[in-house]
């Protein structure tokens, strides 16, 4: 795969062709889960149902943190048609302490639009807890100021007070897969899905032009 600039004024990244074995597809068993998403007290079935998707077309689990708003029940899901849902690594956590003391997450990034520094800013790998605030509120001052380095947003436009919770999750999964596809830490097989790199430094070369301000980029075979 290689990036190059669109037009002029413009960041060029370059990355050398890479392949991926069949063994390093991150739905191959032993791959380990790509992220994984944490959701504080989520109030809304069908956002917490989109995000279950985007977590089973990721390979990511779920953790959900109570109370919720909702009944995940094997009965509810059912009714739902949720037909992926038992596809899905499901984690349900009776508290914030809880889910830290169970899972002792190595890495995680803070989604909250009181963050200073963006999502592009961040340095997501794979492996990250990605925690995101209940749907009226966000998360709680308390949760973010335990991590205050590791909060971050999705700009937004000026005087708009949110995203909606799903797309806002997917947002933040795929910047998460550009960096890591950028950085070498993933790649595209010849099918186009996600695999993980064993050598990403071998693998994968990366030189940056910038060019006045603008930091976009189009990727291109």
């Amino acid at each position: 795969m290689r990036a190059t600039g669109s037009s002029h004024n413009k960041t060029v990244l370059a990355v050398s062709e890479s392949t991926c074995t069949p063994e390093l597809s991150i739905s191959s068993p032993g791959s380990g889960l790509l992220f994984h998403v944490v959701l504080h007290e989520p109030e809304i079935p069908n956002n917490t149902g989109n995000i279950g998707r985007t977590c089973v077309a990721l390979n990511s689990s779920l953790h959900l943190i109570k109370p919720l708003g909702f009944d995940i029940s094997e009965h509810a899901v059912r009714r739902a048609g949720l037909d992926y849902w038992q596809h899905l690594t499901l984690v349900t956590h009776d508290s914030w302490d809880g889910y830290i003391d169970s899972q002792r997450p190595p890495r995680l990034w803070l989604v909250s639009t009181k963050a200073t520094q963006t999502v592009f800013e961040a340095d997501f790998q794979p492996g990250d807890h990605l925690v995101f605030g209940k749907e009226t509120a966000g998360l709680p001052s308390l949760i973010r100021d335990e991590f205050p380095e590791h909060c971050v947003r999705l700009p937004m436009a000026p005087h708009q007070r949110s995203l909606n919770l799903a797309t806002a999750v997917c947002a933040v999964m795929y910047e998460a897969v550009r960096q890591g596809l950028v950085s070498g830490r993933l790649c595209l097989d010849q099918h186009g899905y996600i695999c993980k790199s064993l050598e990403p430094s071998t693998r994968t070369s990366r030189t940056r032009k910038s060019l006045n301000d603008d930091s976009s980029f189009l990727l291109s075979k």
